[in-house]
C-alpha cells in the first residue's frame, strides 16, 4: 500500500514520543538528563530515524533541549517557572471560560460529558489516595477532555502542555513527601459537576482555589 512504511514511522514516532514524555513527568528520566539518539534508539529497538523525530517532537513541547554534538537533554524548571507556569494555567483557563465558552458548554454532548466525568471520579480517586502515577494520568487526560469541550483545539493543546511543564516540576518534590494521602487537589469531580451545570463562575472560582492549593504545596517544599 502506496505510503504505508511512512504511517507506521509517523505512528512509531508518536509512540516513542509518547513513552518518553510518560519517562519525564513520572521523573524517571530526570530534570537535566543527558542522552543521545543512539541510547533511545538501542533501548527502544528501533531505528535512529524515528527516535530523532520523537525527540524534536518533545523538544517543540518544551520538554527537551538539544546540546550542540552531546544530544538531548530533559530540560529543568525552576520554581520561577512554576510561577509562571501557574500564571498561564490562570489566564488559559480564564479564556477557556470567556465569550464563547458559555454556548461550547451548552453543545457539549452527554457522552463528552460523560467521559469526563469518569475521568474525574479517576483522578479524584488517585488524588485522595495519594496514588501520584495514576494520578497524573487522570489528570492530564481530565484537563485535555474538560478543554475540549469548549470546542477550541488551540487551547486545549496550548494548556496541556503548560500542565505537563508543571508535573515535571512538581513530581519530584511531591515525592520527597511519601505519603500523599490527602495533600494533594482532588477536586475535580466537583469541577466538571459546574462545567455540566453550566455554571462558569463556579468553575472559575474553583480553578482559581487549585491553581492556590498548587503554589502553596510547592512553597512549602521550596522553602
Amino acid at each position: 500500500m502506496p505510503g504505508s512504511e511512512a504511517v507506521k514511522r509517523t505512528t512509531l514516532r508518536s509512540q516513542i514520543a509518547d513513552a518518553l514524555r510518560d519517562e519525564v513527568i513520572a521523573g524517571r528520566l530526570p530534570a537535566g538528563r543527558q542522552f543521545t539518539v543512539k541510547e533511545i534508539a538501542e533501548a527502544y529497538g528501533v531505528s535512529a530515524t524515528p527516535v530523532r523525530e520523537a525527540l524534536l517532537d518533545l523538544c517543540s513541547q518544551g520538554l527537551l533541549d538539544v546540546e550542540l554534538h552531546k544530544g538531548y537533554r530533559v530540560r529543568e524548571f525552576s520554581y520561577a517557572d512554576f510561577r509562571d507556569m501557574i500564571e498561564a494555567r490562570t489566564l488559559i483557563v480564564e479564556g477557556m471560560f470567556r465569550r464563547s465558552a458559555r454556548q461550547a458548554l451548552q453543545d457539549a454532548t452527554p457522552q463528552a460529558l460523560a467521559s469526563v466525568r469518569r475521568r474525574a471520579e479517576e483522578a479524584g480517586r488517585a488524588a485522595c489516595a495519594g496514588d501520584l502515577d495514576i494520578l497524573i494520568g487522570y489528570d492530564l487526560r481530565f484537563w485535555r477532555e474538560l478543554a475540549a469541550l469548549v470546542g477550541n483545539p488551540y487551547i486545549s493543546d496550548f494548556l496541556d502542555r503548560v500542565r505537563v511543564q508543571s508535573w515535571i516540576f512538581t513530581v519530584p518534590l511531591l515525592r520527597r513527601l511519601g505519603d500523599l494521602r490527602g495533600k494533594l487537589w482532588h477536586g475535580h469531580g466537583e469541577l466538571v459537576e459546574a462545567v455540566a451545570c453550566r455554571d462558569v463562575e463556579r468553575a472559575q472560582a474553583l480553578v482559581t482555589a487549585y491553581n492556590d492549593h498548587s503554589l502553596a504545596l510547592i512553597d512549602g517544599l521550596t522553602e
